[in-house]
């Protein structure tokens, strides 16, 4: 058994590498002293894709606050001693773990220890968990520092807490890898990397006992329950998979290239050597005689997305507004933009990622952003286009089976009539009104257009989402001056949401920097942004709405039908002959018939083999 001593916060700490039988033996022995002690345990792997060709699990360590034990599991490695047994062991038999961004690692040992992902999830708290209910910001956040363990370690720890990442990358460029590909080639007796994997379960298990009494102390203790439960069916919605079309991926990422270099050339001729060049877009543009006001940080000339879409008169659907003569510039970088990045993003990253099974494992994270908005990476499915099936039909289901969707109505402006208690608005929602065209007909009368519908639309997810008269204008291509004569007509229709979102504001003004949401999550605002408190509020509010969607769907045995949670929706896969039954079930269990007065209704589409078909895909 190798030792190496370290200090934390001053006090000596232990790092034991298991080198032979007699140290598994003295690991078990260790495991049985300290079986009601709260335990961390972390993984070390060859990389972040748990079912790609080639993943492997390396090292598994299990930590209390001064003692650490690293155990080598590689397969590859050739050892002497194999203590993968003793690891299923510490893993399916101690009834207190902690690990630090648990999903990861319990997806890890679950996949390729076989470890019972249920059994060994209900044993784990994960402090990433119960540091983002304390504090959601991240660090791009004023005050934030987000939820890494070694920043939280320096904050709540010691602030000397070693980071020792650093030194790792160094050794894996003297071993002539990458920081991304020195993982797998590192030796897995290497001191540094042994010590550095049994210092994060010490300072997991430090940070444990300084974030536990705090979550307890702020009452977040059934909030911490109910993240841990959502975060559990969301790793169970990633562990299943989505089966990928092959044959049609690798045909899409071809096509996507060609696609790219065939508008690359068209902006080329323009005189732009490279689509990601913005002084030369914006060079370009001003010389076509394009007006480009907005500056950068650095005071460079904006030309990212937001400026190039209205210019190409497309809407955020890459849908043609009406508004103005398309720019072909723009419309050329855009598109090649977007060709290449589906391209290496998508298609490519769906094709090396998948299992041997043809399966891709979306990164489902359950509690992200500030306020605990779900994400999806690797690839970032919930960034694609609404109304695009390009993609989607890359993804099917099962021989004899279809896939469908259940979403909520207009969720997002649903929450904000309940939360705000809008007469008007909750009205128009127990009438069955559409709530675009209904505002859209109290602003310009019974004559609007289908423009004026959007301009509404637009309005009403700027109470939502933050934006401004400046952004809705460039979106809609309408004057600002209407845009601004809009949002007035818009606020004294909608009074109830004006005051509350005035309520709101004065509180934290003259109080504590926050909205609190119906599930008790604080949520920090920034000082200079106090106008997002009903963004904050809404959205949040609106993903805890889901979130219990999805408990109330595993309660009911539904959750072996899901394939993602996106935005206000789930995918499923069901068996065709059952779709339809199974479908409404899940409907039914989406719906809240009261949600402080307002009904949230869900629609229910049942398409073909391919998520694509549900878009307007032929397949």
């Amino acid at each position: 058994m190798r030792v190496q001593h370290y200090r934390i916060a001053g006090e000596p700490v232990i790092v034991r590498s298991v080198e032979t039988s007699e140290d598994v033996r003295a690991f078990l022995d260790w495991c049985r002293s300290n079986h009601n002690r709260p335990i961390a345990f972390d993984t070390e792997t060859t990389g972040l894709d748990i079912y790609a060709a080639g993943f492997r699990v390396r090292l598994v360590q299990f930590g209390t606050e001064r003692e650490a034990w690293v155990l080598p599991v590689d397969s590859a490695a050739g050892l002497v001693c194999a203590p993968q047994a003793a690891v299923r062991e510490a893993l399916e038999s101690l009834p207190y773990l902690l690990a630090h961004n648990a999903k990861f690692d319990a997806l890890a040992v679950a996949a390729h220890l076989g470890v019972d992902l249920v059994s060994l999830w209900r044993r784990i708290t994960d402090t990433r968990i119960l540091a983002h209910l304390l504090d959601p910001r991240g660090p791009q956040d004023p005050g934030g520092i987000g939820q890494g363990l070694k920043p939280l370690s320096a904050r709540h720890v010691d602030p000397d807490a070693p980071d020792t990442q650093a030194g790792l990358y160094a050794e894996f460029r003297k071993l002539g890898h990458t920081k991304e590909t020195g993982w797998a080639a590192i030796d897995l007796d290497n001191p540094l990397y042994t010590l550095y994997a049994g210092l994060d379960v010490i300072l997991t298990a430090r940070l444990f006992a300084v974030l536990g009494p705090l979550v307890e102390f702020a009452g977040y203790g059934r909030l911490s329950e109910f993240e841990h439960a959502v975060a559990l069916v969301c790793a169970r919605i990633e562990a299943r998979g989505f089966l990928l079309d092959v044959e049609y991926t690798e045909t899409l990422a071809a096509r996507l290239l060609a696609e790219a270099d065939e508008w690359s050339a068209v902006a080329r001729r323009f005189g732009v050597s490279s689509v990601n060049a913005p002084a030369q877009i914006s060079a370009a543009l001003e010389g076509m005689g394009e007006n480009l006001s907005e500056t950068t940080e650095s005071g460079a000339i904006k030309v990212d997305k937001e400026v190039l879409l209205p210019l190409a008169d497309l809407d955020r659907k890459w849908q043609r507004i009406g508004a103005r003569e398309a720019n072909p510039l723009a419309d050329a970088v855009l598109r090649a933009k977007r060709a290449s990045k589906w391209a290496t993003s998508y298609a490519d990253a769906m094709l090396s990622r998948r299992d041997t099974r043809d399966r891709i494992h979306p990164d489902i994270a359950s509690l992200q952003a500030r306020t605990a908005r779900m994400s999806i990476s690797r690839p970032p499915l919930q960034q694609l286009p609404s109304g695009d099936w390009v993609i989607r039909r890359a993804m099917q289901a099962e021989p004899g089976c279809v896939v469908g969707t259940v979403d909520y109505q207009a969720v997002e402006l649903r929450v904000l009539a309940a939360l705000s208690g809008d007469v008007q608005m909750t009205a128009a929602i127990h009438a069955g009104k559409d709530l675009h065209a209904f505002t859209a007909e109290l602003i310009y009368g019974p004559g609007f257009t289908e423009y004026h519908r959007k301009v509404c639309k637009g309005i009403g997810f700027g109470k939502v989402y933050g934006g401004g008269p400046d952004t809705l204008s460039r979106q809609t291509g309408a004057p600002l001056d209407q845009v601004k004569a809009a949002i007035r007509a818009y606020d004294r229709a909608y009074a109830g949401v004006r005051r509350y979102s005035k309520r709101l504001q004065s509180r934290a003004e003259w109080g504590v920097k926050e909205v609190v949401t119906p599930a008790g999550r604080r949520l920090p605002l920034d000082r200079k942004r106090l106008y997002a408190a009903t963004n904050y509020m809404v959205q949040s509010t609106a993903r805890d709405v889901l979130a219990e969607a999805l408990l109330r769907l595993d309660e009911r045995g539904l959750t072996e039908f899901l394939r993602l949670p996106v935005h206000d929706e789930v995918v499923f896969v069901a068996p065709a002959d059952d779709a339809k039954e199974i479908g409404r079930e899940i409907q039914t269990a989406m719906a809240v018939d009261d949600f402080f007065g307002v009904p949230l209704t869900t629609d229910l589409e049942i398409g073909g083999r391919t998520w694509g078909s549900l878009y307007g895909a032929a397949a």
